[in-house]
């Protein structure tokens, strides 16, 4: 039992540094999209992916990002450099959609 409290120890007290914190917040806001996009579908009764979504998506996915080039994670990098791509990409097709319907409208 000892060894895993050292083992705890090794891994979450003595490298807790700020770019730790940085990453603990980063996975937070990018865990929050899930919670949003759950409480959003058990409010609409179906599965939806509301915008707030992909906000917290870019924001997660760019300080996750920020994270694996200090840790020089080539999985990580590409991952989240991949992921940045699609959900910046769908917000400019969510902004193209609204931007359409608000002309329609005039």
């Amino acid at each position: 039992m000892s060894e895993l409290w050292n083992w705890i120890e090794a891994v979450f007290v003595d490298q807790f540094s700020l770019w730790i914190l940085l990453g603990f917040v980063a996975q937070f806001l990018f865990m929050m999209r899930f919670i949003i996009q759950w409480l959003a579908s058990e409010r609409a009764g179906r599965s939806v992916v509301p915008v707030a979504f992909w906000f917290f998506s870019v924001a997660g996915g760019f300080l996750l990002f920020v994270y694996a080039l200090h840790r020089q994670d080539p999985v990580f990098i590409l991952g989240q450099g991949l992921g940045l791509f699609i959900y910046a990409r769908n917000l400019w097709l969510i902004f193209n959609e609204h931007k359409a319907s608000m002309e329609k409208t005039e």
